[in-house]
Parts: C-alpha cells; sequence; structure tokens
C-alpha cells in the first residue's frame, strides 16, 4: 500500500488523464503485446526482436529507453543456437536460464552491455562457443564479462575448482563490478530452482550461498537480490523453522492491518499539512527479516518475565519517500514532534551513508498503548540505490553513470567500479596462493555483518569490519606500520593493542623506533588471537614464519661493539653514607624498602642494637615508627661516604609488551655501567608489563641517567622509584611539575587506568631487610617509595634544588596516523 501525500512528487502525472489507465503488468495479451511490438518495430526501422525476448524487451525499455535492441536480439540467437539440444536437470530447455537471469537484471535496471554478457554467460563454459568469438561479434567489454563469470574446470584444478573460480571472478570484480552482479542474478536463478537438485547439492549451494554470495549482494548493495537468495537459503537449510515463520506471515497478510496502514494515512495526512510531498508505505519484512525479529522477541523477556509473541509492528515497518534531502529531515522533524521517539533507535546514514552506499533515515517512533513502530526515510534517488545498489549507479565504464552525473544526490562516497572493501580483498588474496587459505579467509572476511569507520588522528579514514581491533588498524595503515606496532591510543587514551574499535574512534598507532632492521621485534604469537581482518592475518603469519622464536639474550653488560659505559665517578668506599647527628660512629642500614639514595631527603630511626635505620621521607614504613613514637634522628648525607657495595635503588618501568622488552632493558641498564642485583618481570595485562629492577649504583648521580636509558627503550612509557603507600596504590610524579626536555607526555593523554600497585604485592625476592636488623613489629618492608618529583635537567646536588628522581614520559613514536 502507497499513500501520497502533499504536492506530487516532481516526474510524477498530476492527473488521471496523464497517469493512464491503471492495468496490471501482463494485463495485455501476449500476442497483442507481440504484435503491436513488431508494428512499433518495423515501423521506426529496427530489427524486430525474437518473441521471447519481449518481456525482457519492456523491462529493459522501462531504465534504458533508447536501448539497442538489435544487439540484445543478436545476443539472443547466439546464445540459443549454442545451447540448443541442452536440457537443464528440471527438462526444460537450457536456453530458459540465461533467459531468466538476463531478465532479473533488466528488473534490476541493468545495462545493456551487461544483458547481453547475460545471455551469453554459459556459451564459453557450456558450448563449443570460444571467447574469441565472442569478442570478435560483441567486442571486448562483452568477452570480459563472460570470462568473468565463466567456471574453472575441475579437470584442471581439482577440488580446488571452486575456490580457484571465486577467486578469479573477484579479481574481475576488481575491474568491472557488473562480473559479480551477473554472477548473483545467475545464482538467483538457480536457487529458484534448487529443488531438481539432490538433497546433498541443495544443501552445499546453500551454504556456498549463506557464506559468499549473499554477503557480496549486501556490499555491493543489491538488497532486493540478498532479500530472496537469504529466503530460499533459509528454506533449505532450515525447512521447519521457515515454514513456521511463512505461516505467521501468511495468517497476517490474510488478516486486516490494523495497525500499520492506519498509521500510514495519519503519517501521510501529517505530512501533508506540513506542506512536505511524500510517499508512505508499509514495507513489509521478508520472511529471514521476520525470523530475526522474532527471535529477538523470544529472546527478551515481556512484563510478565516471559518471552514475547510476535506483535502486529513485528511483520512490516514504514517506508517515507520523498524528493529532496532536506524532506528527509522535515519528515524526521514531523515524526519526532507528533510522536514519542526511542532514544538510541535514530540512525542518519544520509549523512553518514554505510560502506555500500546505502542512504535513509531510520527512526522507531511510540504510538498509543506503546506499540513500536519502525519508520525509514529516503529519498527516490536513495530508494533506487538502496534497493539496486552499484547497478542503479549505471555502467561504470559509460560516461554520466553515476549518480551524481545523472543529477541526483552525491551518493557516490566510493568508487562504484572498485569499492573499498573490495579493494581490500583484492590485495590479500595476492598474498594466499593456497586454495584452502584462500577460500577460509573469504568466508571469514565476508562474516561480518557490517563495517566500522574509524578516523587516525591525522584525518585518514579507515574502514574496518565489525570487531576489528588495533592491530588490525596498524596493518590497514600498512604492512611495515603494523609490525613496528607497539601500542595504541584511542579517542586519547592509550589502550592495548587487543581493543575492539567502534564506529568513530580516533585511533593512533605507536610505532618502535629507530632503524625496524636493527631492532626487527616484529609481532608477538598472541597477536593473531586480536586480528579480525584477513590481511593482518596473514601479514603476522607470513612474519612469524619468516623469523622464528628465539630465546631472548639478557645482557648483564655493554656487549661487543657497543660504546663503552659513561665513567662514573667512584666514590671511597667504606666510609658512612650518612652521618648521623649525637651518633658518631653508629652503624648505619640504608632501608630497602625505599632504597634512598642521595640527595634525597631521609630520616633516620634508631634500632635494636645501636644501630641506625635510614628511610626516605614518606616512606610508609618510616612514617608508622614515627607513629609508633621512635625519635627522628636528624640525617645528613656524606659527601664521599657510600656503602661498601654501592647504592641500591629500586626501579619500575612501565610499557606495553612486545619481544625482546626484557633484553632491551636489561641492556640500557648494563649499558650505563649499572649491575643488576634482581629483577622480576609481572604476567602482562591486557599487552602492558611491569618489570621492576634492583640495581647497583657505582655512584649517586648514575641513577638519572640510568632512568633516562629505560626510557628510552621503546615501549616504555613510565619509569619510577616505586614505594606503596599505606592503603596501596602507586605514588605518582605531582601534576604540574616540569618534564625532562624530549620526553614530555603528548598533550592531552592521560596515563592509563589500573596502573596502581596491587595491595599487599610482595616485594622482589632478595628486598628483605638484612637479617639480623631489629625492626620494631608492624614496621615491615613496604612495597616500595614515593617519588618526589620529576627530572628536570638540573644539577640534584646544587644549592636550592630539591631532590627528584621520577621520571615520566613516552619513547613510542607516533606515524603521523
Amino acid at each position: 500500500m502507497t499513500i501520497e501525500a502533499g504536492p506530487p512528487l516532481a516526474g510524477q502525472p498530476t492527473s488521471a488523464r496523464q497517469a493512464g489507465p491503471r492495468r496490471p503488468l501482463g494485463g495485455l495479451g501476449r500476442a497483442a503485446l507481440g504484435r503491436a511490438g513488431r508494428a512499433a518495430l518495423l515501423a521506426t526501422g529496427r530489427t524486430p526482436v525474437p518473441d521471447a525476448l519481449e518481456p525482457l524487451v519492456q523491462a529493459h525499455r522501462r531504465h534504458h529507453p533508447q536501448a539497442d535492441l538489435g544487439l540484445l536480439g543478436r545476443a539472443y540467437r547466439l546464445a540459443e543456437a549454442s545451447h540448443r539440444g541442452q536440457k537443464r536437470k528440471s527438462g526444460e530447455p537450457y536456453i530458459t536460464h540465461p533467459l531468466a537471469v538476463t531478465m532479473i537484471l533488466a528488473q534490476l535496471g541493468a545495462g545493456t552491455t551487461t544483458l547481453v554478457a547475460s545471455l551469453l554467460h554459459d556459451t564459453v563454459e557450456d558450448t563449443e562457443l570460444t571467447l574469441a568469438q565472442v569478442g570478435e561479434e560483441f567486442g571486448p567489454e562483452v568477452a570480459y564479462l563472460v570470462d568473468g563469470v565463466t567456471k574453472l574446470e575441475k579437470v584442471d584444478f581439482g577440488a580446488a575448482a571452486e575456490a580457484e573460480t571465486f577467486r578469479k571472478m573477484l579479481v574481475a570484480t576488481g575491474d568491472d563490478v557488473r562480473v559479480m552482479v551477473i554472477k548473483l542474478a545467475d545464482r538467483l536463478h538457480n536457487m529458484r530452482t534448487i529443488r531438481h537438485m539432490r538433497p546433498a547439492s541443495q544443501v552445499r549451494i546453500a551454504k556456498v550461498t549463506r557464506d559468499v554470495l549473499i554477503p557480496l549482494a549486501e556490499r555491493l548493495g543489491i538488497q532486493v537480490l540478498k532479500a530472496e537468495l537469504e529466503d530460499i537459503v533459509f528454506a533449505t537449510l532450515h525447512p521447519e523453522e521457515y515454514a513456521r515463520t511463512r505461516a505467521l506471515q501468511a495468517g497476517h497478510e490474510a488478516e486486516p492491518d490494523a495497525l500499520l496502514e492506519p498509521f500510514a494515512r495519519t503519517l501521510a495526512r501529517q505530512l501533508t499539512e506540513a506542506g512536505v510531498a511524500a510517499e508512505v508505505a508499509v514495507r513489509p519484512r521478508h520472511c529471514v527479516s521476520l525470523h530475526r525479529v522474532l527471535l529477538k522477541r523470544a529472546a527478551a523477556p515481556g512484563p510478565d518475565g516471559r518471552p514475547q509473541g510476535p506483535q502486529p509492528a513485528d511483520f512490516g515497518r514504514l517506508l517515507v519517500v520523498v524528493e529532496e534531502n532536506a524532506d528527509c529531515y522535515a519528515v524526521l522533524g514531523e515524526l519526532h514532534t507528533c510522536w514519542t521517539p526511542l532514544p538510541g533507535e535514530f540512525k542518519d546514514f544520509v549523512a553518514a551513508p554505510k560502506f555500500n552506499l546505502y542512504q535513509s533515515l531510520h527512526t522507531a517512533v511510540a504510538l498509543e498503548g506503546g506499540v513500536v513502530v519502525e519508520v525509514l526515510v529516503r529519498t527516490r534517488r536513495m530508494h533506487e540505490v538502496a534497493e539496486t545498489g552499484v547497478v542503479a549507479l549505471g555502467d561504470p565504464r559509460q560516461p554520466g553513470a553515476s549518480g551524481a552525473d545523472q543529477g541526483g544526490d552525491e551518493l557516490d562516497r566510493t568508487d562504484p567500479a572498485r569499492p573499498g572493501w573490495l579493494s581490500r580483498l583484492l590485495e590479500w588474496q595476492q598474498e594466499t596462493p593456497d586454495p584452502d587459505a584462500f577460500w577460509s579467509a573469504l568466508t571469514a572476511d565476508l562474516a561480518g555483518d557490517r563495517e566500522i569507520t574509524v578516523v587516525t588522528e591525522s584525518g585518514e579514514t579507515l574502514q574496518l569490519r565489525a570487531g576489528a581491533s588495533c592491530v588490525d588498524a596498524a596493518y590497514l595503515l600498512g604492512e611495515e606500520t603494523g609490525h613496528r606496532c607497539i601500542g595504541a591510543r584511542v579517542n586519547g587514551r592509550l589502550t592495548a593493542l587487543s581493543t575492539v574499535l567502534r564506529d568513530g574512534d580516533q585511533v593512533a598507532i605507536l610505532t618502535e623506533q629507530g632503524d625496524p632492521a636493527a631492532h626487527p621485534s616484529g609481532p608477538a604469537p598472541e597477536w593473531l588471537a586480536h586480528a579480525r581482518t584477513p590481511g593482518a592475518r596473514l601479514a603476522i603469519e607470513r612474519w612469524l614464519a619468516d623469523h622464528p622464536a628465539r630465546v631472548p639474550v639478557v645482557r648483564t653488560g655493554p656487549s661487543a661493539g657497543q660504546p663503552a659505559p659513561p665513567a662514573h665517578r667512584t666514590a671511597e668506599r667504606g666510609a658512612a653514607p650518612v652521618a648521623v647527628t649525637g651518633r658518631p660512629g653508629a652503624p648505619v642500614r640504608l632501608a630497602r624498602c625505599c632504597t634512598p639514595v642521595p640527595p634525597d631527603e631521609v630520616s633516620g630511626f634508631a634500632i635494636r642494637g645501636g644501630a641506625v635505620a635510614v628511610h626516605r621521607t614518606g616512606c610508609p614504613a618510616g612514617e608508622r615508627m614515627r607513629a609508633d613514637g621512635r625519635g627522628v634522628l636528624e640525617i645528613r648525607w656524606q659527601p664521599d661516604g657510600a656503602p661498601p657495595s654501592g647504592y641500591r635503588a629500586t626501579l619500575r618501568a612501565e610499557a606495553l609488551n612486545r619481544p625482546r622488552l626484557l633484553a632491551d632493558l636489561t641492556a640500557a641498564i648494563s649499558g650505563e655501567g649499572v649491575g643488576i642485583v634482581s629483577a622480576e618481570v609481572e604476567p602482562p595485562q591486557e599487552l602492558r608489563v611491569r618489570h621492576t629492577y634492583t640495581v647497583e649504583l657505582p655512584e649517586p648521580g648514575a641513577l638519572t641517567a640510568v632512568m633516562r636509558a629505560m626510557l628510552r627503550v621503546s615501549g616504555v612509557y613510565d619509569v619510577s622509584r616505586p614505594h606503596a603507600p599505606e592503603g596501596g596504590g602507586t605514588t605518582r610524579t605531582p601534576a604540574g611539575e616540569a618534564e625532562p626536555e624530549g620526553e614530555a607526555e603528548p598533550q592531552g593523554e592521560d596515563e592509563p587506568e589500573g596502573e596502581a600497585e596491587p595491595q599487599g604485592e610482595d616485594e622482589p625476592e632478595g628486598e628483605a631487610e638484612p637479617q639480623g636488623e631489629d625492626e620494631p613489629a608492624g614496621a615491615a618492608e613496604p612495597q616500595g617509595g614515593a617519588v618526589s618529583g620529576a627530572v628536570n635537567g638540573d644539577d640534584p646536588s646544587a644549592p636550592g634544588v630539591r631532590p627528584s628522581w621520577g621520571i615520566h614520559g613516552r619513547s613510542a613514536a607516533f606515524t603521523g596516523h
């Protein structure tokens, strides 16, 4: 049912006289049509076409009034002569198949060249006619289309024939999308007659149609083909469920529509009063669409807690067709003003078309009684493209084929002859010579129901399948970018590579610095669990095959060929590191919980045996001793004093996990001439990892240099001297303190969540207080020490400069994506 609202749409008849008597299609007898058609052709001097082509000619003339019918007649005669004597499994003459396929394409609005190729599409495969003869008779364009849909012989390819046929077809589609359009029409007619096949063949063909052809029809935007193919596949693979759904559909059609048709009339009146010219129609759902709605109903309990049954609004939607883009939003305004819109149900595919060029406004409104009705709003041109997809854009090789050239809306956001998804598919198929791997990757790539769009920080738009992760985005930017990727930033926040991207996200890919040949870290095997696109998976698998896993080498000193570590001033060993006022000669022990190093602010506390324990100011263990009533002793660092084994410091590196990270960090530490006493690597969490090192410094000034060296390692984004304050958590550098030159945090980037020290986490082995030192009860070693600032490049020992040792920054490089 279609109801017109407001003034007539442009190009439509304005009176019954102009419109002429309404007569059902085919109401005129075939004989009369044949006589009238032949008379018209003879009167114009055109060659008459065979009687079998008359219905096809009528359908073709609706879309292309100036079509060359003589070319169609020649193609039909050649096809009929070539297939003469051949029968289909149904017993019909074989020529009925190319005729039916061509009729489908004519009804879609395909051009004359496409119809000619369709009439001949099985001649090279099933008859003695050669491709050279087709090209000589009809030109190279028709020959290319016929060759594109011609199957490869099983004699030559064996079990791989089907996969290689689809590969060949996709490659040909990359040059001319009409190849796949003809194949889809061919499969639709074969599915209409699938009942004549053996049951095993029916199931096999239906599964291939479900896994490959239907997704391709969706991506090309040919919804009328997709809907019918889905229903036939549903009936073939799930006959019982199809029968139940079809019975519900038939029962609803037999009863008067008490909901959608009255609402359509009401909406049409409202639009007329608002002065919006529109056609309002009830658009019934096809069987598979209705089945999906019923499944959602059954899964969602109603107010009584029981599964919901079908509702009258489930059997269809309202379609409003207008003339201009602005009218779409005018209709939307009337809908949302007069009825209650449902939050979250509005989708604007007019301003942001889908990847298959689909454009419409989607909304849902609640009527009286709480009944929800879905409404689609689109222009006439949008409706044409929504129904027939790339076919509506015309033959891509003909001038003026696009909608924009025809004076329509600017719908063509991508090349209609080679959509973006097809370009990506053609790229990775070249890397998969194995037919089984190609077929698996193809079905996996087509399994996604939709695509998402993300934007890089440089403004580049990336089209990815739904469920894709940052790994997929990295490899879409280029294989080299993917191999060097060590992290990502999504919507301004540092995140793991496994993060699933959503439509509209802004993403930045962080890559490893330096020459990739010198440090070939590459992807890790676990990346395969996060890669959703075949291109990313194939690139990762290829790299892993070329780079077998190696055992990381941990260096404890400078390796051969590296420059010698910088010379540090070595303090006199044996002298006390600190002087205690009032207790000359008292034994001094530097606490292992906070590892104080000159010029840290420190406090001293007397312990058993007359010794003095030295803690950094703010250390939780020292604060508990102070709270227990221990007297605080005045401590000052001795300029030439140092423990016999040097100063020990605990450093924590927060990094994005990658291969060889441990080896690179230990090499950076040893490269500064600093010894490693112990190291602990915690299990990675969402590709982030925490390394804790206890190092032995040749002199206090080496601490700043080693922290800077650790921060320069690719993937490390934070280096600090940790300790856990009471209640857990890690003390960070106070906001606002200066960052090291060149190491500043990118503006607006937040610290990643979840970086707090787990309460009660044990210290690395070997960090306990020396045996025999008598600490008071409750003053057990905590987890690290406080960070008191950020290195700003000043000399920490200079007068007036506050000791500051925490370093925060980024060593990952932005690729500009």
